[in-house]
């Protein structure tokens, strides 16, 4: 009798077991999944951590220095090479019209000399920039090395300069683009 209850909760211990795991991986794959947006050409990865993936926001007018800009919201996403050469792209930062379109804030946007943005890549050191200042939209050329990754990190604050009154109803929407050779890898 005793040898069949050991066997019995020998069972049940192990279904538990086995549904625990399976629970864990399930619920892990499932967020990670929905902060793991990918865009892919035949030599890059574009792999955007947020959920937002390459959509940018800033719906709360604080203007900040630019210490306090550099702890705001971080845009992460890391570029991979899948070539065993190096391949050179862009990084640009264009108007999310069709946000604009939706929030319907034609006429409230951050005028784009109040923003400040950063870059940084890897463990190098931020470069922040006036977005109104960048050619194009263009916040970084470079290339990522063969098979290399680079990891980006991209932070947009309101300038302490600005006029803008905190917790006005201003908001800025943009999206990140990398391009290769002209082509816009990741964009949806």
């Amino acid at each position: 009798m005793l040898k069949r209850e050991l066997i019995k909760s020998g069972i049940i211990i192990a279904f538990i077991l086995f549904l625990a795991v399976f629970s864990t991986y399930y619920i892990y794959h499932k967020f990670q999944s929905d902060r793991n947006v990918d865009f892919n050409s035949e030599s890059l990865n574009v792999v955007f951590h947020d959920v937002s993936g390459e959509k940018m926001s800033l719906t709360k007018v604080t203007p900040v220095t630019d210490s306090v800009g550099l702890s705001s919201t971080n845009y992460r996403f890391d570029i991979h090479n899948n070539l065993t050469v190096s391949v050179p792209y862009q990084i640009k930062i264009v108007p999310d019209k069709e946000m604009i379109l939706e929030d319907e804030c034609g006429e409230f946007l951050i005028p784009e000399e109040d923003l400040r943005i950063s870059i940084k890549v890897g463990k190098g050191d931020n470069k922040i920039y006036d977005l109104k200042e960048l050619e194009d939209g263009i916040l970084l050329d470079r290339s990522v090395g063969a098979l290399g990754t680079d990891a980006i990190s991209i932070r947009i604050w309101v300038n302490k300069d600005s006029e803008l009154l905190a917790g006005s109803r201003m908001h800025y929407h943009g999206i990140i683009q990398v391009i290769e050779d002209q082509d816009i890898v990741a964009i949806r």
